[in-house]
């Protein structure tokens, strides 16, 4: 059941209420998150590797189903509806996947008129002009009839960000936007994120380890540990947290609450035979 803070929220698009999910009996990935996306806002969900931030796109997306609670997306309860109906609300997401994942046979062009030859039955004089239009959004019309190969990393990213948007998604989920960019990419990226949401009148969930970038175009942010929401707020609270655990992310401290070491047994035992396979 929703809570009363979620339920009264009538300007949300996106509600996780009470979400678990575990991979194995002893693997917990999320144990209890609660998380509230406005609509209309830029999101940013941080944590260390590994926490379940990715996890929680797929929740959204539909491709993963929670072992509790809820997931509900513009009111919608993405575990309840059908093969159809899921496939009729992620025409409405678009999905940035944290490789680009651009299609390496197509060109720049024929890539970003990929979802709009697949869902859709616009004429190719129209396909011809949005793709157009969405490539100039993201500076990279002249390197429409370039190969994924020929393309640098941010500029495949770029492609990727035109192919994202080519059916006007109302919600944007990103994943890791910023992994392997050079510092100018990075800082393109960041603003592109923030421009296209505006533009478009979109919502955009970034999911992010990188703490500077992602807090310089959010609206709000969540930080995610051991599966759960360790603190949220917009960014400037996050940055002036009293949480230990909080600031060592947030300031990228070697030592604090958050262990380096995967839990072992005693290194004795290892030398000694009793932890070895």
């Amino acid at each position: 059941m929703l809570s009363s803070s979620a339920g009264e929220n009538n300007n949300a698009i996106v509600t996780l209420a009470g979400v678990e999910l575990a991979f194995e009996p002893e693997r917990e990935v999320l144990s209890g998150i609660n998380l509230t996306i406005e609509r209309g806002s830029v999101t940013v969900i941080m944590g260390p590797s590994g926490c379940g931030k990715s996890t929680l796109l797929n929740l959204i997306g539909g491709r993963l189903l929670p072992d509790r609670g809820q997931v509900l997306v513009d009111g919608e309860s993405v575990p309840e509806l059908s093969r159809s109906e899921l496939f009729a609300l992620r025409r409405r997401m678009g999905m940035m996947f944290q490789s680009g994942a651009l299609l390496t046979d197509l060109s720049a062009f024929e890539n970003v008129a990929f979802p709009l030859r697949e869902h859709t039955d616009l004429s190719e004089p129209l396909i011809r002009n949005i793709v157009l239009m969405k490539l100039e959004m993201v500076g990279l019309r002249g390197a429409r009839d370039l190969m994924p190969s020929e393309l640098s990393g941010g500029m495949a990213r770029r492609v990727a960000f035109a192919r994202t948007i080519a059916l006007d998604p109302e919600l944007i989920l990103y994943d890791e936007p910023f992994t392997g960019l050079d510092p100018i990419s990075m800082g393109v990226t960041a603003i592109l994120i923030r421009d296209l949401n505006d533009a478009l009148g979109a919502t955009s969930v970034v999911v992010t380890h990188d703490v500077p970038q992602g807090c310089s175009i959010a609206d709000y942010g969540y930080l995610i540990g051991e599966g759960k929401v360790v603190e949220q707020g917009v960014p400037e609270a996050l940055y002036q947290t009293k949480s230990e655990e909080v600031r060592q992310f947030m300031e990228g401290l070697p030592d604090g609450p958050v262990p380096f070491h995967y839990p072992a047994s005693g290194i004795r035992n290892d030398f000694l035979g009793g932890g070895v396979r």
